[in-house]
């Protein structure tokens, strides 16, 4: 039988390699990548059946990438890796199209068994939040109520805004989504508009509260 291809994404290097030594037995590992859009890129390429990401990832975080995974190759399956034990971004995260919800400090064999889940089109979500994230399906009533005000940005307003909270100009970004600078620009001040901010920095702190970025990053 064939092994499962995965591919891994994750920014810091030692981990992702403490990964790798953990799945190269079990699994065929095509890739490692650093950032969201080489993730993306690498998708496309190496047409892997499951991905192992991290959602804290420079120039598109983990659940944008995994929301554009699901439309462009929804055969590739997503497995959320990350530090964020927050019971609603575990709901972000399956409702951008991640199969898997998994803790840095999940057991290396609940990975293992979380890849071959999603990778047969089931979903898996650690035991360490299950009990946490019930609560908070319970209460707002399921995956598919309204998002508070301000996660009610467009896909490509949370790719600007990341990129603007990784300090970015406008160029830059235009660049990097092959947009016009005055795309780019109009897309920022829709996203105050929205967000009722009217400052870059005030912009960077909701980045940091949706975890587009981390504290680290900015």
């Amino acid at each position: 039988m064939a092994l499962i291809r995965v591919l891994l994404a994750d920014d810091h290097t030692m981990f992702v390699e403490g990964l790798r030594a953990l799945l190269k037995d079990s699994f065929d590992l095509v890739g490692v990548v650093h950032d969201g859009r080489e993730l993306l890129k690498a998708v496309a390429e190496l047409r892997p059946q499951v991905v192992v990401a991290d959602i804290s990832m420079p120039m598109l975080n983990g659940v944008d990438a995994a929301r554009q995974i699901t439309n462009l190759r929804p055969e590739t399956k997503v497995v959320m890796l990350t530090m964020h034990a927050e019971p609603q971004l575990a709901v972000e995260a399956f409702r951008a199209g991640a199969l898997g919800y998994l803790l840095k400090t999940s057991a290396g064999e609940e990975l293992i068994n979380a890849i071959h889940e999603v990778s047969k089109g089931r979903a898996y979500l650690t035991p360490l939040i299950a009990k946490d994230l019930l609560s908070v399906l319970i209460e707002a009533k399921g995956l598919h109520q309204p998002e508070p005000l301000q996660t009610r940005l467009t896909a490509r307003q949370r790719e600007v805004l990341q990129l603007i909270a990784e300090g970015r100009t406008m160029k830059e970004i235009a660049s990097i989504l092959q947009i016009s600078p005055r795309t780019a620009e109009s897309h920022k001040y829709e996203m105050m508009e929205v967000l009722g901010v009217s400052t870059t920095a005030e912009l960077i702190q909701h980045a940091i509260r949706l975890k587009l970025v981390s504290v680290n990053n900015v």
